[in-house]
């Protein structure tokens, strides 16, 4: 029997219209708007000025303290200037802009290295090499890495959960990078393995994938110690704590971090970058990002360097279709829509979905029927219509006791919600406010 955590979920139509399409690469755009701040923490701070000539890979942001990560140049040309723009957040943020000139990378960056699956390199070295090369999860969180790979004093990691789930509808670029890269992720694996001392790394990937659960297989048995493991189709089985669950039936605490359970948890992208950070010495500057939508004419997975305007993969993609009413990065389920189709790619970009007018409005809302439907499907066992009801009335400090920050935001309960109601805005608002109370206590 297939495995999968017991609490909640739901079972989206699937929608991966562009799983099997090789990933492709497309030409550079004229310019590129790189964001100083595209991860959780601290924002870098411009080590560039206008008018300095960069090339591929070379710093133009360094890290603004531990929780934050380098930006390098995903171009070679000029930089034009240091602006405020509006990037995929909706708001507007320091970005980097440049006027491509070419494809020049930095000498250090060995684009022809041979595929090295012994790991002869200390602990220290990867940690600084990720560190150096700005790497993040990038499963959409955004946490800088090396944080991530240094184990507290006093914790133990056993478990190594590698997530390969991409339990999101209509997103498929893990899943291709699965098949191309097999290989290259078990050595960043085996990598991350070495720097936080587990015992075990346990790949998770949804049934959904029986191609990519085949192949990894196989080439596990290859490398020590790592195991891939099936699991049954479920939302959100992306989710940290879910994995967990859902592999080796651990349950992290509430306000607890895997690590406390014996386990810490990365993406299967940051698994690559993590080899080509250290094996190639590549700063992390361009991923891999699924276009596509029903009314797309060609979905894919493009390679995108970090700062290309969205429309320039749209337009990889076939063009942006007539009956286009919302565009949105990331998946269906925890995306958000775009206030323009000219923001940049960041980091944290997993796939841009392209809806038809007729499924971008928001549903008719009724009176909550008190069917208890966002309750059964809650991952975390909250009760999101008390929470929704709670921030209406502004009772924010008293939603601490009833875990509103144990909300994973995954928007299962708004999915299933028969009256329409836009629970997660409302929990969204609800933590919001909580959050700054408790960072005003602090201070």
């Amino acid at each position: 029997m297939l495995k999968t955590f017991p609490k909640g979920g739901v079972h989206p139509k699937e929608n991966k219209f562009s799983a099997g399409k090789p990933i492709e690469t497309i030409e550079l755009p004229k310019q590129v708007s790189i964001p100083i701040a595209q991860h959780i923490g601290a924002p870098a701070q411009a080590v560039v000025e206008k008018g300095e000539q960069v090339k591929v890979g070379q710093l133009i942001a360094k890290s603004g303290g531990f929780v934050s990560a380098n930006i390098h140049s995903s171009v070679s040309g000029t930089v034009l200037k240091i602006d405020n723009i509006i990037d995929t957040s909706g708001y507007k943020k320091a970005c980097i802009i440049i006027d491509v000139e070419g494809d020049e990378w930095l000498d250090s960056i060995n684009k022809n290295t041979e595929l090295n699956a012994n790991i002869e390199i200390t602990v220290d070295e990867i940690r600084n090499k990720v560190l150096d090369s700005g790497i993040v999860g990038l499963g959409g969180a955004t946490f800088p890495t090396h944080v991530k790979l240094s184990v507290p004093p006093g914790k133990t990691c056993e478990y190594l959960i590698i997530n390969a789930v991409e339990c999101e509808p209509y997103l498929t670029a893990d899943h291709q990078l699965m098949l191309e890269k097999a290989d290259e992720i078990m050595v960043g694996c085996k990598l991350i393995q070495k720097a936080i001392g587990a015992n075990k790394v346990l790949i998770g990937i949804e049934n959904n994938k029986p191609d990519a659960i085949k192949h990894l297989s196989e080439v596990a048995k290859r490398y020590e110690d790592i195991q891939v493991q099936a699991l049954k189709v479920m939302y959100p089985q992306g989710g940290e704590k879910q994995l967990i669950k859902a592999i080796i039936n651990r349950e992290v605490p509430s306000g607890g971090l895997p690590i406390d359970v014996g386990c810490v948890v990365h993406n299967v992208g940051t698994a690559f970058a993590i080899y080509e950070a250290v094996q190639k010495n590549k700063p992390l500057f361009e991923r891999v990002i699924t276009v596509t939508g029903k009314s797309i004419a060609k979905p894919c997975n493009i390679l995108a360097r970090i700062g290309t305007p969205i429309n320039e993969l749209i337009e990889a993609a076939g063009g942006l279709p007539e009956d286009t009413g919302k565009i949105v990065s990331g998946g269906p389920m925890m995306g958000k829509a775009l206030s323009s189709i000219t923001v940049p790619v960041t980091k944290g970009t997993s796939g841009v979905l392209v809806f038809p007018a007729e499924k971008s409005l928001r549903p008719e809302t009724y009176n909550c029927i008190r069917c208890g439907r966002c309750m059964t499907v809650c991952p975390m066992g909250l009760e999101p219509y008390k929470l929704k009801n709670m921030t209406v009335v502004k009772m924010y400090e008293e939603l601490q006791p009833e875990r509103i920050l144990d909300c994973i935001e995954c928007g299962s309960c708004a999915f299933t919600c028969p009256a329409g109601v836009p629970l997660l805005d409302y929990i969204r608002l609800g933590k919001a406010n909580l959050n700054k109370i408790l960072r005003s206590k602090k201070s």
